[in-house]
């Protein structure tokens, strides 16, 4: 039995949880909350349930870290990051912007993402040291070169109404110093489109490993600079946080953060 995946099973499976996602779009779904504003609905875990069994029978050494159940103990140099549905209360709302996302890391450094958003049927896969596509395309990380004209997308915790670190006074102010700020509400397609040169920057904190990990891979392959808060690039460190964005715009945002002192 091989003992490694390749970027092509990591492809196959996304596509096929994403059939999942797809079938169940626009129906009447059960939804439970794991927090206040933080869903989960039975599409989530049909999803979650066939990616582990597929993984856990053709790789039963792996370890496995996976948004609804938890995590599978295995061998930890074989760790794959499981997000069966990044975009939730999208998808409970009819909003078609949620997507399957995948990751292998081998001895601590992912080698292989894999975003798949199926209402679009756009694909983002990359392999460490390979670079990055969209179905199939390469892809590569905008050349913007200054704030002014750039346009970033953030997202916000699910503990906004509690937490001083909301993101609300960060997000204010690149309002004021960009072209514009989006939020699709899935991680994992916020870093695709910065790799994708959609969008320039992306930051965001109170994340999980599971919804960055494929996105960071692919867009650092793109061309990208991903790290921490910190600019260190100790992403996976919790709390999570991240920023990612075209090497200028990074150090454009690093400075930023760093000349304003900016706290939530």
């Amino acid at each position: 039995m091989n003992t490694e995946p390749t970027l092509q099973d990591l492809i196959l499976l996304a596509r096929q949880a994403g059939e999942i996602l797809r079938l169940g779009f626009g129906k009447t779904h059960q939804v439970d909350y794991k927090s206040l504003i933080d869903p989960v609905t039975e599409i989530d875990r049909q999803s979650e349930a066939f990616l582990l069994e597929n993984i856990r029978r053709r790789f039963p050494e792996h370890r496995i870290v996976a948004e609804e159940n938890g995590e599978f103990q295995g061998d930890a140099d074989a760790l794959w990051y499981i997000d069966p549905l990044d975009g939730t209360v999208n998808y409970a709302h009819g909003i078609p912007i949620f997507s399957v996302s995948l990751a292998y890391a081998r001895e601590g450094e992912v080698q292989f993402g894999v975003v798949y958003a199926p209402q679009m049927n756009e694909c983002f896969a990359a392999a460490r040291g390979a670079g990055a596509t969209l179905n199939g395309h390469p892809i590569r990380v905008s050349s913007t070169s200054d704030l002014d004209h750039s346009l970033l997308v953030t997202g916000f915790p699910y503990h906004v109404r509690t937490t001083p670190e909301n993101n609300l006074n960060w997000y204010a102010h690149f309002a004021l110093r960009t072209q514009g700020v989006r939020r699709l509400g899935s991680a994992a397609l916020d870093l695709c489109y910065v790799a994708a040169g959609r969008f320039d920057g992306y930051w965001e904190k109170f994340v999980e490993p599971w919804d960055i990990a494929a996105g960071a891979l692919i867009a650092r392959e793109a061309g990208a600079r991903v790290t921490a808060y910190d600019g260190g690039g100790a992403i996976f460190r919790r709390p999570c946080s991240v920023i990612a964005a075209n090497p200028s715009i990074h150090t454009a945002m690093m400075g930023e953060f760093r000349a304003n002192g900016l706290r939530g």
